[in-house]
């Protein structure tokens, strides 16, 4: 018989704000330890916190952009539970009455060798939409560090405070593949809509995947969470062992345990870090010290009004304005950066010349931003720059060929724009029809035998003689005049 996967994830966003969200005390990465907490943050005899704005507007956006309900009055609680970097011995969070309830979010499966990073423009792609049950705020623990302290742990309290949302879908994932595709996509949208840095290695996305397996058609199984998952191919594998090992476990007859569980990315397994509680094991009640959040409907329309073109949205205006595919379009809004310098590079070559803006973009340009291990922000090519190359490809000026040199120039900084580097280098391609119909004359003269073999059927000859043609010019004559005059004076 065959199983069914249900996965469920629970993620934590750091939000983009200057400040922790119940205190002064700055958030900024990096610190000494325990620099950055304050008396509120551990929650001093006689201290109140005071909420964050920009927190609350941070989940308003988000709100917005899924379609969720933005609740009208909403209530922190309080959370109680005791770890060493929870000085307070409780959590300020939402509980009953969350900031956002609803909403999802749409997200697209590619096959093939997605799980590895690896782009397939030709492979198919599943849609779904991963419903979410809420969004809430609330604040971060500190952190332990075990290591450098021999043998016993050490506790940085400058993360206690630090504003989060938390965002829980319902189990709607079935695969390993869903869990990422989802994960990506939300990393791309806090990111778009300017409410997290996404730096998953300073902490600021972190997704705890909530698994469990059963029977097509049976109740849902004992789920067990794996916590604190921070690489896209962490999760991957993380998720695909523990269904293995559920599985396993339920076969040999065993019981699933509910419990939070730890991915080891050395060993490639889960272990059991300790049982998992229930909300009511946490006593939730109202927090005394904070009234209820209002949230009116003119701040709504306020943020609304700010918030920028959303991805899905601005896909398919590139499809019906520029007439890209599901997929090209798709690649171009997969970051906000690099949407804009699309639309930079778009706004100056014309609409017209949009698909090949999108293919420099995603092959000469990806390749070497990927080689150098480097975001599209930081590329040594501008917009500009590459609108002014296509452009040039585009009226015949130079060949696509040349053009990868002058990409290389620009990419290497020899030159301020495209023309520049064509006329210093001497780059212009050779579109006079008699220049060109006297160097194929002197290239059949020079080269008999592979005139003879291509009479004789051997049709590489033929792409020997476009290449001599081309060597003679230093890759300058027009490639497609080249060929056209040697298939006439050949007679194909």
């Amino acid at each position: 018989m065959s199983w069914e996967v249900v996965i469920g994830i629970e993620t934590h966003v750091q939000l983009r704000t200057q400040s922790k969200i119940f205190s002064g005390s700055s958030i900024a990465f990096g610190a000494e330890p325990n620099v950055q907490a304050n008396a509120v943050d551990i929650a001093l005899p006689g201290v109140l916190p005071v909420l964050n704005r920009k927190a609350v507007v941070c989940a308003i956006k988000f709100g917005l952009a899924v379609g969720a309900t933005i609740a009208p009055r909403s209530v922190f609680a309080r959370k109680n539970y005791f770890y060493p970097d929870l000085p307070k011995g409780y959590q300020i969070s939402q509980f009953e009455i969350p900031v956002v309830a609803g909403g999802g979010l749409a997200i697209n499966v590619p096959q093939g060798d997605f799980l590895r990073g690896v782009s397939n423009a030709g492979a198919a792609a599943v849609e779904k939409f991963i419903h979410l049950t809420r969004a809430h705020l609330e604040e971060d623990a500190g952190k332990s560090l075990h290591e450098d302290f021999h043998g016993r742990t050490g506790i940085d309290l400058n993360r206690a405070g630090t504003p989060l949302l938390e965002i829980v879908t319902e189990p709607d994932m079935r695969s390993s593949a869903e869990a990422v595709a989802y994960a990506r996509a939300l990393h791309s949208l806090v990111q778009w809509i300017g409410i997290c840095d996404g730096n998953m290695q300073e902490g600021s996305f972190r997704c705890d995947a909530n698994v469990s397996v059963r029977r097509p058609g049976q109740p849902l199984g004992t789920r067990r969470e794996i916590k604190n998952l921070n690489s896209f191919r962490f999760m991957q594998q993380a998720i695909d062992f523990e269904v293995q090992w559920q599985i396993n476990e339920i076969t040999e007859g065993r019981a699933i345990r509910q419990a939070t569980v730890l991915f080891d990315p050395d060993t490639g397994e889960t272990r059991a870090m300790r049982s998992k509680e229930d909300a009511h094991d946490y006593r939730y009640f109202p927090d005394p010290d904070l009234l209820p959040l209002e949230i009116k409907p003119d701040w709504i329309a306020e943020v609304k009004s700010g918030m920028p073109e959303l991805p899905q949205a601005m896909q398919a205006r590139f499809q019906s304005e520029y007439g890209l595919s599901a997929y090209d379009a798709g690649m171009l809004v997969s970051q906000r950066e690099t949407a804009s310098f699309f639309q930079a590079a778009v706004g100056l070559t014309g609409a017209s010349l949009a698909k090949p803006v999108a293919n420099w973009m995603q092959g000469e340009l990806s390749a070497r931003l990927n080689r150098e291990e480097l975001d599209i922000a930081d590329s040594p090519v501008a917009a500009t720059q590459l609108a002014g190359l296509i452009t040039r490809i585009a009226d015949n000026t130079i060949s696509n060929n040349i053009a990868k040199k002058v990409f290389e120039a620009l990419w290497n900084g020899e030159g301020g724009t495209a023309d520049e580097i064509i006329e210093k280098q001497g780059l212009k391609q050779i579109t006079d029809s008699g220049a060109i119909e006297a160097l194929v004359d002197e290239v059949l003269a020079a080269n008999q035998k592979s005139v003879d073999e291509f009479r004789a059927g051997k049709e590489k000859a033929f792409n020997a003689l476009v290449g001599q043609a081309m060597k003679a010019t230093r890759g300058k004559a027009n490639p497609q005049q080249v060929t056209d005059l040697l298939k006439k004076k050949l007679g194909v």
